[in-house]
């Protein structure tokens, strides 16, 4: 599995705001704290709030919170939402991988992979990773 930083900036901003919660957090703020090109953190605020993770508050003391508890959204979520599929195959989803020949048996290692991935991103919460963690912005 290939983090992107795209994938890595997108849990740590998640981690921080579930670390304040309830407190909102402004995207200024959560930039300067995790070392996180604002311009960057934007979009991926944006994608985690159309997938439903975030909401976003505007006005003076307006700023982000989590759409849902934090023991309710896995790290695969948050992966899933900035970055698609968990694994693909050249760039294609693994379970449309087709081999032939002595490869045949390939599709079935990849799908192994993708399901030990699913198995560790798909079980992990914000809420366990946070559980001892003091507040970070």
């Amino acid at each position: 599995m290939y983090v992107s930083a795209r994938t890595d900036y997108a849990v740590r901003a998640m981690l921080a705001i579930t670390a304040d919660h309830p407190h909102l957090v402004k995207a200024a703020a959560l930039a300067a704290a995790q070392d996180i090109p604002l311009s960057f953190l934007q979009g991926i605020l944006l994608d985690l709030r159309r997938a439903g993770l975030l909401h976003s508050h505007r006005g003076v003391d307006g700023g982000y919170s989590l759409a849902r508890p934090a023991e309710d959204i896995t790290i695969g979520d948050v992966v899933r939402a900035v970055g698609g599929a968990l694994t693909t195959v050249r760039g294609l989803p693994t379970t449309t991988t087709t081999y032939h020949g002595v490869a045949t048996g390939l599709k079935d290692v990849w799908l192994d992979v993708e399901q030990a991935i699913e198995n560790v991103v798909d079980h992990r919460t914000l809420a366990e990773i946070t559980v001892s963690q003091i507040p970070t912005i």
